[in-house]
């Protein structure tokens, strides 16, 4: 069991739902959906993928999307993590359990084809770049 503590309450995140976590295809979609549970997202995206030099193209509901694949740095697990209870207040504690993990990615822009210079490819560098910073100098 993880803590983490904030706003005066305590997160605790329960390690042991990891083993028997889903590994499914997870999409980072540009956009707000008014909707925290399961969907039957075959249902909804099941485009007629299109697969050119490292660029996906899509169509969701009518407006057109362009991904790419991205990997967790080295070393590192994507997890998704689920509530059983949701808290009343912010100062209530809360648990949360993994319910997916994965190792790769699509993320998907609104009409512009994928760059290096999206946010979620510069995050992807992050953790190389912060070893990098804190790292042991040699003389």
């Amino acid at each position: 069991m993880q803590r983490m503590s904030a706003n005066g309450s305590v997160t605790s995140l329960q390690l042991g739902s990891v083993a028997g976590a889903e590994k499914p295809d997870v999409h980072l979609l540009p956009c707000e959906i008014e909707h925290d549970g399961p969907a039957e997202v075959t249902r909804y995206f099941t485009a007629a993928l299109k697969d050119r030099k490292h660029e996906k193209s899509v169509s969701f509901r009518g407006r057109g999307l362009k991904g790419q694949e991205v990997s967790c740095p080295h070393g590192y697990t994507g997890l998704v993590l689920r509530e059983n209870h949701k808290p009343t207040s912010d100062q209530e504690d809360r648990t949360v359990r993994v319910s997916s993990v994965f190792h790769r990615f699509t993320y998907w822009n609104l009409d512009t084809p994928p760059t290096s210079d999206d946010g979620v490819v510069m995050a992807m560098a992050w953790p190389e770049i912060a070893e990098a910073i804190h790292g042991l100098v040699d003389d």
